[in-house]
């Protein structure tokens, strides 16, 4: 009985020290060549959002695409299409607006620029509002309405429309008119052709 106990508590320590030496073995685990460590050996490797100050701006442009979303007012709703029960439980639409005015991170004369381009989407209090309901998710249909907004704001920071002069209207009408007595000859053709074939019979 005795050397039984001994065997069974021999073969414990044993396991047990085999666990200790794994577990010691495994502290010294693998490093891959492609690890973040071997790849920026120079970072420390913790990911910080930058600051709007921070974000390079693209050459010729003043807006860089940071949008605070803490100056955003989000709202959400259901969405209207298919989709099954998830529709009528979860509030995917998503309808994002701020006040131009009151935009910091933006200067006064894109602000104009904004009002003046975007009127069809311009409150009477001057709230600039933007919705999505493109997918069923509503993180993903606030993505979609912060693009749009950089979209506006790109769109409008860009170089103005010239308006074309009175010579280059009297052009564009002359080709007009030219493409329509192309289009209603080719018309009369294949007309004539379709005659042609109904007289063989």
């Amino acid at each position: 009985m005795n050397a039984s106990f001994r065997c069974v508590r021999f073969l414990q320590t044993q396991l047990w020290l085999s666990g200790k030496t794994l577990t010691a073995n495994r502290s010294l685990s693998f490093e891959s060549s492609i690890s973040l460590r071997n790849l920026y050996p120079s970072s420390s490797l913790k990911i910080k959002t930058p600051a709007p100050s921070e974000i390079p701006l693209p050459k010729g442009q003043r807006f860089s695409g940071y949008i605070p979303i803490d100056e955003l007012q989000i709202t959400a709703s259901r969405s209207s299409g298919p989709g099954g029960q998830n529709v009528n439980k979860v509030s995917t639409k998503v309808d994002v607006r701020f006040r131009v005015d009151d935009a910091k991170w933006l200067d006064q004369e894109l602000k104009d620029k904004i009002k003046a381009n975007c009127q069809t989407r311009m409150t009477s209090d001057g709230y600039l509002f933007v919705t999505s309901d493109r997918t069923r998710s509503q993180q993903l249909n606030i993505s979609n309405c912060l693009e749009k907004i950089r979209e506006m704001i790109w769109k409008a920071e860009g170089p103005e429309v010239k308006e074309l002069s009175e010579e280059d209207k009297a052009l564009q009408l002359r080709r007009l008119e030219t493409a329509n007595r192309q289009r209603l000859l080719k018309k009369k053709m294949r007309s004539m052709d379709k005659q042609n074939r109904r007289q063989d019979f």
